[in-house]
């Protein structure tokens, strides 16, 4: 049973949170969640108490995160590798933002429909992704399962269950669908580095207009590329957008795997960070 007790978990695993304490700053959420949550936390290093903060998560609250973070240890570090294949999340399409998208090969959308969430907005979320990545599946929780389905129903979105044993199970493999590719939607997403990186590799180019031209000029070239050719320039770009020091994230516990691998850290940060994990709280 999900309670307003639990939404204080909603803010512990925060990238604001976690930098503040491994910059030794006052941390009141973690606080608050260890008094409300963990028994005998004098006698326990950051480490166990973040675990056991995460197994309250598991038990009794699967939030976005939760389902963010199984995602990403289940898919990214367990079927595929950080070495061949990237995750994003947040990624704004259109009118909508991408909770994690895997590309290696591909991109996969995932979007994340969680016990405590409404299915009020997936159609027109499902229809955004769809103008700019050709595969699309929804995670969600065996107890949604049936409307999901039904919502779904002669869709080409895939469907993957995060179990009460928390596994995912792929219910429904998910099709491509190159039909609503949209390059103007496309062309929103890059960075200027990527933009022009295709530009460069399809034309052999750049553009020689003003700066006040430049933007619109480099939006028409790209949209002027074949559908598809433009579209895997794209995930080649986005594909690039991966980098993190492998040697140092490995360390990492489970628990805080998707929260440092979009934080953009650097080796200071990771030795903080295992300082943190194995002090004593309050040391």
């Amino acid at each position: 049973m999900y309670t307003s007790n639990h939404l204080i978990l909603n803010r512990v695993f925060t990238r604001s949170t976690l930098l503040e304490l491994i910059e030794k700053q006052a941390e009141e959420t973690y606080a608050s969640a260890i008094k409300r949550y963990i028994n005998d936390p004098d006698i326990k290093n950051n480490g166990q108490l973040i675990s056991e903060i995460y197994k309250e998560l598991s038990k009794n609250y699967r939030n976005e995160y939760f389902y963010k973070n199984t995602l990403l240890n289940k898919l990214l570090l367990g079927v595929h590798s950080p070495r061949t294949t990237t995750a994003l999340t947040e990624v704004s399409v259109s009118k909508s933002k991408a909770d994690f998208i895997l590309i290696n090969g591909k991109a996969i959308v995932y979007e994340i429909k969680t016990e405590l969430d409404n299915f009020e907005r997936l159609k027109s979320q499902v229809d955004d992704y769809y103008k700019a990545f050709n595969y699309v599946s929804v995670v969600t929780s065996e107890s949604n399962y049936k409307t999901i389905k039904q919502m779904l129903s002669g869709s080409q979105v895939g469907i993957y269950l995060l179990t009460k044993r928390n596994t995912l199970s792929k219910k429904k493999q998910p099709m491509m669908d190159n039909s609503q590719l949209d390059l103007n939607i496309i062309f929103k997403i890059l960075r200027k580095s990527e933009y022009e990186n295709i530009i460069l590799t399809y034309y052999g180019h750049l553009p020689t207009v003003s700066q006040f031209n430049y933007y619109n000029t480099c939006t028409e070239m790209f949209c002027k590329i074949d559908t598809m050719v433009a579209y895997e320039l794209f995930i080649q770009e986005l594909k690039k957008r991966g980098s993190i020091d492998l040697d140092m994230y490995n360390e990492i516990p489970y628990e805080l795997k998707f929260l440092t691998y979009f934080m953009n850290m650097r080796k200071t940060d990771y030795r903080k960070l295992k300082v943190f994990l194995k002090s004593k709280f309050g040391g």
